[in-house]
């Protein structure tokens, strides 16, 4: 059946308007829409499947990185999955997916994620369920927050070093925050709609302690500020926030932000007014176990053996026995060992990134382990529920 298809990267102006052609009509977008997309990932970062000499499917990848355990994973994130209407049910998604996963192996990449439009396909491939991505909403007359004065500037978004260092401080303790591509930052700092993007540094400009980056959008029934970004990194810089937009409330009803499941900023905060109005969960795939093992960090003060035994029904190098070694808050994963804790590659992803625990995942049949192994795994793994604030 592989025979049928050729699987290859894009790579130039007559692939481009072919494959172009087709994300347009599976996610109904316009030109323009693929004109700007392609040109901020890369032309050279999709891959394209070819049957019966027609462009039958594609994808994008994004080579960023995803921090776990402190330490920032490279990552490839998995976007614009997109097949033929004449092309579908014909194994189009399957195997341009596997075939990019083979690749990404032969690349020597750790992990891949991506946001499913359905389950069903991605996880033939290995991927699963790993962290969240949430909407919240706050009215603003429920702010009332008085904060002792800070600095608070307004900067133009035309340089984005001034949010960078900000933003990676804040995103090492939040296991599946993104070390972001540069085509998220793009879309988080350029208007694409000729709205006024609007960007503020918290504390002195030599030391800032956060930044807020949002638009302002009015409809006929009520106003909104919609962060597009922000990162926090003091108790004091988030009171001064919530200050900040509580002053709004006379013109603008509420603000809303994409986010974790629970968020510290909210401690501070009178009352509960917060609500989360939908959530998605994105997924993850392991790529090359012993590399993804050994790249993510643990907790440190504590030195302990996972003895793993894993299935991968894609990729053969990850099926077998592993030794994780931990100490000092680093891994490192040796070929054999006892095979205590048994996992296969879909239930080894939740258990990565802390989405859910050794026990959740063994009450689900996803693992089978011994009471010793299921301890080890259950202190190696610990730590904040992952998610992300950005979409791909």
């Amino acid at each position: 059946m592989t025979s049928q298809f050729e699987y290859f990267s894009a790579i130039d102006a007559q692939d481009s308007e072919k494959l172009g052609a087709v994300i347009q009509q599976c996610f109904g977008s316009s030109p323009d829409d693929w004109e700007r997309y392609h040109k901020r990932i890369g032309i050279e970062n999709f891959r394209l499947l070819r049957q019966e000499g027609q462009v039958s499917a594609g994808l994008a990848i994004y080579h960023m990185g995803q921090c776990y355990g402190g330490q920032i994973v490279p990552m490839a994130g998995i976007a614009a999955v997109g097949v033929a209407p004449e092309y579908r049910g014909k194994g189009a998604a399957y195997e341009i997916l596997s075939q990019t996963i083979q690749e990404l192996y032969r690349q020597k990449v750790p992990i891949s994620a991506l946001y499913p439009a359905t389950q069903v396909l991605y996880r033939k491939v290995g991927y699963e369920q790993a962290g969240s991505y949430c909407r919240w909403e706050l009215p603003l007359p429920s702010i009332q927050i008085q904060a002792r004065s800070m600095t608070i500037h307004r900067v133009n978004t035309d340089d984005r070093s001034i949010f960078e260092a900000i933003y990676t401080r804040q995103a090492q303790v939040n296991n599946g925050n993104l070390a972001r591509h540069q085509a998220i930052w793009q879309r988080i700092l350029e208007s694409e709609k000729e709205q006024a993007v609007y960007a503020y540094l918290i504390g002195s400009g030599s030391e800032p302690e956060g930044y807020i980056i949002f638009t302002q959008e009015r409809g006929e029934k009520e106003s909104a500020i919609a962060i597009r970004d922000w990162a926090i990194l003091t108790a004091e810089a988030a009171k001064c926030i919530w200050m900040f937009f509580g002053n709004h409330r006379s013109q603008i009803n509420k603000v809303y932000w994409q986010g974790s499941l629970s968020n510290p900023f909210l401690l501070l905060l009178p009352e509960q007014t917060t609500k989360i109005v939908w959530q998605m969960i994105w997924m993850l795939r392991i790529i090359d176990v012993p590399l993804a093992l050994s790249k993510r960090g643990y907790p440190t003060g504590i030195e302990a053996e996972l003895h793993l035994e894993v299935r991968d029904n894609l990729l053969e190098a990850n099926n077998g026995k592993f030794s994780v070694q931990v100490s000092n808050g680093r891994g490192e994963v040796r070929p054999g060992g006892q095979g205590t804790f048994q996992i296969d590659v879909r239930g080894l992803a939740p258990l990565y990134t802390g989405f859910l625990s050794p026990r959740q995942l063994q009450q689900m049949g996803y693992l089978k382990a011994t009471p010793g192994a299921l301890d080890t795994a259950t202190l190696l793994f610990s730590g904040d529920r992952p998610w992300m604030a950005d979409f791909f």
